[in-house]
């Protein structure tokens, strides 16, 4: 299950940006597309595990999913596909390869906790 290996990179990653930092991450927020040969629930389960014991323990990966993006020789257009077992422009037919979304798997953004915030959340 190379998910779990993916997994354990996302949250190296953010512990090491946390680190240097000096910030408390709630979430974790990436993008994934459709081509990018991971499974989403296999990878959200592996997520779980990798933070165990980890400065990440309790936090969230949010996943964005991208779907299949391919430009249109013909329309001239980036068009979505329908399917990703034909690759072919799903307006007019034609057969393309030209992939522009959908093999992303990428960590854009992480979420701190506002340790201010929470401390005067307690004060009230």
């Amino acid at each position: 299950m190379h998910e779990l290996s993916i997994a354990m990179s996302i949250v190296d990653a953010a512990l090491e940006e946390a680190q240097r930092r000096g910030v408390q991450v709630s979430a974790v927020h990436l993008r994934l597309g459709a081509l990018s040969g991971v499974v989403k629930d296999a990878l959200l389960f592996s997520y779980e595990m990798a933070c165990q014991d980890t400065a990440l323990a309790g936090s969230q990966l949010v996943v964005e999913d991208l779907p299949v993006i391919v430009y249109c020789p013909q329309c001239q257009k980036e068009q979505p596909l329908t399917t990703v077992q034909l690759f072919a422009c799903p307006v007019c037919g034609t057969a393309t390869m030209d992939v522009r979304q959908g093999k992303e798997l990428e960590v854009f953004a992480l979420e701190i906790v506002d340790e201010e915030v929470e401390a005067s959340e307690v004060r009230k």
